[in-house]
């Protein structure tokens, strides 16, 4: 077992507390967002229009390893759609990668937009990052109110 285990939360509840904040602020018929962890375990924004896409398990996996050989960010191509790939990290934890899928889009209208996909990714890892400071605080809060407890107790 790792002794940041107990400091710092799992990668898939992270990951799932970011899919739940991110998600729900993406608007209906917009992009598509997923985030896969380092298993290959896939959370999708909208799962019914991701299938649309047609996008592989083994395209997915293939934009992970470009991620892994310092290809960052990936944009490419999956039928007609773009797809954008980076990897999603914290100060002390690797969650695995944020993918974003545009319906419909051209490479060249992806690459005109590309600051407002860039924002889109940022926020979602500065959300990453604000949820894992909390929960740090809390067990911090927790320890310390441990301590304190007991120190009490010892006193009477």
């Amino acid at each position: 077992m790792d002794m940041y285990d107990s400091l710092f939360p799992r990668s898939s509840v992270l990951n799932e507390q970011i899919a739940q904040e991110v998600f729900e602020t993406l608007p209906e018929g917009g992009p598509i967002m997923a985030i896969m962890d380092k298993e290959g375990k896939l959370l999708l924004s909208d799962a019914e229009r991701f299938s649309k896409l047609c996008v592989s398990e083994s395209f997915l996996q293939e934009l992970c390893e470009k991620i892994d050989d310092g290809a960052e960010p990936v944009v490419t191509q999956a039928n007609d759609s773009s797809i954008i790939a980076v990897q999603l990290v914290t100060e002390q934890t690797n969650l695995g990668y944020l993918i974003v899928a545009l319906p419909q889009y051209s490479p060249e209208s992806t690459l005109i937009n590309i600051d407002l996909v860039e924002t889109l990714l940022n926020q979602a890892a500065l959300i990453a990052r604000l949820l894992e400071k909390c929960k740090q605080l809390q067990e911090l809060q927790m320890k310390l109110s441990s301590v304190y407890g007991q120190a009490t107790t010892e006193s009477n």
